[in-house]
């Protein structure tokens, strides 16, 4: 992967096409911006109960978005990022509605994990409240066989998305078939979405275990045999993230979005300064994605201090919601069917008030973190919430996740910040500076961002009180300066 910055899309909701259209958008519309992409799943079907992270078949491309060889094409002219979603799959597969038939007698069996299969011997209540899960109730979906037996199948997410058994030669044959299809496909580098609950162990939280980590590691040297890297996608506490990037290719900077909002909205950058000055360098750095606002990977965690206190995040969670005429609390927490309880759902540019500086000015500190960037459509568009679309689902992610066509596309890149944050990308693009290293100042309101590089040099000054926010590049001889404030002026 180029360190560009990359932008993530579902494929249908950016173009509403296919493909196809997308590889059209890529070079025309926002020619010059990105040299990878990220697409959210793009397999059968797109439109399950979680917008295509409960597949009923992870190796077929939905045929509304077209075939492998339209992503392998893709592939040729961009870096392609695909989810390999390795804790479950849907109880709408064939493989599970095989098990439902006919029970031990199925091929499919071992594929799935049930209670029984975890606590052989029973599980007691003290070992079922130790199990960490994202969302509220129960891990367990019981479902009957077509004999009668009833059986309680693991489910951490959703009672549609079974979870796998990733140490049965069944849950390894099914990873084994999309590597392999993704290899085949141009597809360069892979996300493992929700690895951190891929181990379960009796008497463990069954999250990321030492076991975990093995898994994640023996599956990182087998997409790297066949020309793949990895990305590792896990919600945790910050030190658990730093030390999974000593294991793996990549991982995402899930602390930076909050962390970036908190000093934005305090006009103190201490605890950025902080994270910056430990932050895993192989990291890609978001703003906002397909989810929402992360709130997990800055705080606490069994009595363990985070980089933001309780108190600190109460506030920072409030501001959001009165930033966003408190529409993202219609979408968070016990709202709209919302199932994610350490994420707050709105756009980053309603969290920010849909205030043109301040967005430019977060994604100018993105750009010149440690990492390769990566912009969400939504993002990349300074959409706001899509309340009407979250009326219609009563899905809280989907106020972040609006349907698009070329035509909104181009009438949103004529919007001023639009335009100013397609600059910022080309110029993050272009700068050779970014692949030298990396040092930063700050304290207070005022915070210094550097890369140097040979001759090259680039630098974002920042002063959050008097809403001063600068950049300089130098290339030998030649000094150039920005400022964002007269880069929406001109825009």
């Amino acid at each position: 992967m180029k360190n560009n910055v990359q932008l993530i899309t579902y494929v249908d909701r950016l173009t509403g096409s296919d493909v196809k259209g997308l590889n059209s958008l890529l070079n025309n519309q926002l020619t010059d911006l990105f040299s990878g992409v990220h697409l959210l799943p793009f397999y059968y079907p797109i439109d399950g109960s979680d917008a295509g992270f409960d597949p009923i078949d992870h190796t077929a491309v939905d045929s509304r978005l077209g075939t492998w060889q339209d992503i392998k094409q893709l592939g040729q002219e961009y870096d392609v990022m695909a989810d390999l979603i390795v804790n479950h799959m849907s109880a709408q597969s064939a493989e599970f509605k095989d098990v439902l038939a006919r029970g031990k007698e199925s091929a499919y069996w071992d594929l799935f994990l049930t209670r029984d299969s975890v606590f052989p011997d029973g599980m007691s209540a003290e070992e079922q409240q130790k199990i960490y899960r994202p969302r509220p109730g129960s891990c367990f979906t019981e479902y009957t066989l077509a004999d009668g037996t009833k059986r309680d199948f693991w489910t951490t997410f959703t009672e549609n998305q079974i979870d796998i058994d990733v140490n049965s030669a069944a849950g390894k044959k099914y990873l084994d078939s999309i590597l392999t299809t993704f290899a085949e496909s141009n597809v360069s580098i892979i996300r493992l979405d929700a690895a951190g609950y891929a181990i379960k162990k009796a008497g463990t939280n069954c999250f990321m275990l030492e076991e975990t980590f093995d898994f994640i590691d023996d599956l990182s040297v087998q997409a790297n045999k066949l020309g793949i890297k990895t990305l590792v996608e896990i919600h945790s506490y910050y030190q658990t993230q730093i030390e999974i990037a000593k294991r793996v290719d990549q991982v995402y900077d899930f602390a930076l979005p909050p962390l970036i909002l908190h000093s934005l909205f305090t006009k103190d950058v201490d605890a950025l300064v902080k994270w910056l000055s430990i932050s895993p360098r192989n990291c890609i750095t978001v703003l906002d994605t397909h989810d929402g606002i992360g709130i997990i990977d800055v705080g606490p965690m069994d009595g363990k201090p985070g980089l933001l206190s309780d108190n600190e995040i109460d506030q920072l969670v409030e501001q959001i919601h009165i930033n966003s005429d408190q529409q993202s609390k219609k979408a968070t927490g016990a709202a709209a069917s919302n199932v994610d309880l350490y994420q707050v759902n709105c756009t980053y540019y309603d969290a920010l008030a849909k205030d043109d500086f301040n967005y430019l000015v977060a994604r100018a500190i993105q750009f010149f973190a440690p990492g390769t960037p990566q912009v969400y459509y939504g993002g990349m568009l300074a959409q706001e919430n899509d309340m009407a679309l979250l009326a219609s689902s009563n899905v809280g992610r989907d106020i972040n996740r609006p349907y698009l066509s070329v035509g909104d596309v181009e009438k949103a890149q004529q919007k001023t910040v639009v335009k100013a944050l397609s600059t910022l990308i080309k110029l993050r693009n272009e700068s050779d500076a970014f692949a030298g290293d990396f040092s930063l100042n700050g304290q207070g309101e005022q915070l210094k961002l550097t890369w140097v590089n040979g001759e090259n040099q680039a630098q974002l000054n920042l002063d959050l009180v008097a809403e001063q926010a600068v950049v300089e590049l130098t290339s030998g001889d030649t000094i150039k300066t920005m400022d964002l404030k007269s880069l929406l002026t001109d825009a």
